[in-house]
């Protein structure tokens, strides 16, 4: 069969001037390709994999954004090594809360869309029109929100354009997308209050990157203690909770020996001192 003349070719939509959404672009053309995850008829919420608890709280060098690693279905322990915090570009980080899938496929289609936005506009997006951004694509999703696939993320980043210099910034979102911004810590999922309940005590301006990541850590902890949909220090599977941080050098994980080493630390403390440290005065 001849070859078509036309193939390999990009279709006339691709050359049609439009904005620099990528995710607009999509819903223009190519709709299926955006993906729509409904329920089946009988099918409960509590059927599908959820994640739980994620946290973000700033220190002195920027932000750091962590989760841990349980998803449950029900009361069921649906996977033990789930990957809750994700990189959106070089200086923003999404973690997840809520259904998993549906989760997953937007900080993808997120990713994406920040990418193909500089690369049409030629700058990166701002922060803050990064934050709308993803409230937009929560928003999307509120058909399945009510039906119980709700996603909850939570938005760090380093705001490399804040007056007096760059800064950690935190973003919270509600079920319908809307945008709130956090100051100083904040927590999201199932084990949240107790998450919070823990910063509140241990956070401070001006920390290192040390005292932070051990006081999201400990956080952590203690949600897992009250939580049973959290998951703390996996010792016998050597899985620990994932820490990341993004300062005006861009994202970064914390390498599993660093967290191994200060999670074993915390553990070993809390054998003298079961509810953990105390506030300092």
């Amino acid at each position: 069969m001849a070859q078509s003349e036309h193939e390999g070719r990009l279709g006339e939509e691709f050359f049609t001037p439009g904005s620099s959404s990528f995710t607009e672009f999509l819903a223009a053309h190519r709709p299926e390709l955006l993906g729509t995850r409904t329920l089946p008829e009988g099918v409960r919420a509590t059927e599908v994999p959820h994640g739980t608890t994620i946290l973000a709280l700033t220190y002195a060098d920027g932000v750091l954004i962590a989760g841990d690693r349980r998803a449950t279905m029900g009361n069921l322990i649906a996977q033990r090594d789930l990957e809750k915090v994700l990189p959106a570009d070089d200086h923003t980080a999404v973690a997840i809360a809520g259904s998993v899938g549906i989760a997953l496929d937007m900080v993808r289609l997120y990713q994406v869309e920040l990418a193909h936005f500089e690369k049409i506009e030629g700058i990166p997006m701002t922060l803050g029109a990064k934050a709308t951004r993803l409230a937009t694509m929560i928003r999307q999703n509120l058909a399945q929100a009510m039906r119980g696939l709700v996603v909850v993320p939570l938005l760090a980043g380093y705001d490399t354009t804040a007056p007096g210099g760059g800064r950690g910034r935190i973003f919270s979102y509600d079920a319908a997308g809307g945008r709130y911004e956090k100051y100083g810590f904040h927590t999201e999922g199932s084990g949240s209050p107790y998450a919070r309940g823990a910063l509140k005590k241990l956070h401070r301006p001006g920390m290192s990157r040390d005292e932070a990541a051990l006081a999201a850590l400990e956080a952590l902890y203690d949600a897992a203690e009250d939580d049973s949909a959290t998951g703390g220090p996996d010792l016998s599977r050597r899985l620990f909770p994932v820490v990341s941080v993004i300062t005006e050098d861009g994202y970064e994980r914390l390498g599993e020996t660093e967290v191994r080493r200060l999670s074993l630390d915390m553990v070993d403390r809390r054998h003298s001192r079961p509810d953990g440290p105390n506030a300092p005065l």
